[in-house]
Parts: structure tokens; sequence; C-alpha cells
């Protein structure tokens, strides 16, 4: 006998176990179905310059380092092996849009802008269209409340003040900011 109820303690166990098992299986298709539907903030990650499509159209061969520096700020690469040579890049990586990533390559001679080469630019309209909402869509909710919504709310009442506590209320006693002279 004793060994048929060690049977059956065996028996429901691995029938346990098993029921167990297969309900992870189940909980793990609902998380990952929630989990689907929510997605984690991301800040916007830039990096470097942004040059603009019209930035690039006022280079012009024989300027000189410090109008273009004015003109595309300073360049993210400078090198000691090539000091005639700027780079420029811009990358950005937004929730919004899909990864941009540029690069323009200045090359002087004598100080003097000799060409400059690199991925075509977006225009400053363009690169602000990827940022703007859809016609029709808000990116900021209206914040301020309609005189009809207002008055669905009861109007709070306003308790009557003693004359003998609204005067200890109003009188406030701070410490002072610095010790007291010795």
């Amino acid at each position: 006998m004793p060994s048929l109820a060690r049977r059956c303690a065996c028996l429901s166990m691995y029938l346990l176990a098993a029921a167990l098992v297969s309900g992870c299986g189940g909980l793990d298709r609902v998380s990952s179905g929630i989990t689907g539907m929510v997605s984690p903030y991301r800040a916007d990650v830039i990096q470097g310059n942004f040059i603009s499509k019209e930035q690039v159209e006022a280079l012009r061969p024989g300027m000189s380092r410090q109008q273009v520096a004015e003109l595309l700020g300073t360049p993210l690469l400078v090198s000691v092996f090539h000091a005639d040579r700027w780079e420029y890049a811009f990358t950005l990586k937004s929730q919004q849009t899909e990864p941009i990533g540029r690069k323009l390559t200045v090359y002087f001679k004598a100080d003097q802008l000799e060409r400059f080469e690199g991925d075509e630019m977006l225009s400053e309209a363009d690169f602000a269209a990827k940022f703007t909402p859809p016609k029709g869509k808000s990116a900021v909710p209206v914040l301020e409340a309609s005189e009809d919504a207002l008055k669905a709310f009861p109007k709070p009442e306003r308790k009557a003040e003693t004359t003998a506590a609204a005067p200890a209320a109003r009188a406030t006693a701070y410490p002072p900011l610095e010790p007291a002279p010795r």
C-alpha cells in the first residue's frame, strides 16, 4: 500500500509540474502581447553639425578658413595629418524619423577653400518638416478648458475666516538666514 500512495503522490507531482510548465507558455504569449503595445521613450540623439543645402550652396572656392568656419561652424574633425581637410558629420537618431546621417569634407589649399564633397544635404525646410506633425494633428494637445467644461464642475465653497485666526496665519516668523552676531 505505501507504494501505491507513493506512486499517486509522484503522479500528482508530475501532473502539477506539467500544468505549471504549460501555464508558463501561455503567460509568455500574454506578456509579449502587452510589451508589444508599450514602447519606452527614447531621447533624440544629435551628434555633429547640421549643415543645410543652403549653407553648402553658399560655399565658394577661395573663401578663407575663417569664412568657412563662420558659415558651417566648427568642424567635427581636424586631423593633424591632414591639416588642409576639415570633416563635418551629422547624425540624428529619433523616434519620430528614420536615422539621418550626412557627411561633408572641405579641402583647403594655402588657407583658401579649394573644393568640397560629401552627401546631398537636406534643406532647412525639409529638415524641419521631419519633426512637424502631419496636417490636422497637433504635437501638443490643447490644454485649455472651454466654458461648458468648466461649468460641469461644482464651484468650491469658500470657508469664512475668523478674524482671530486670520492674523495668526499671516504672521509667520522665519529663522534668520545668518547666525546672530556674538
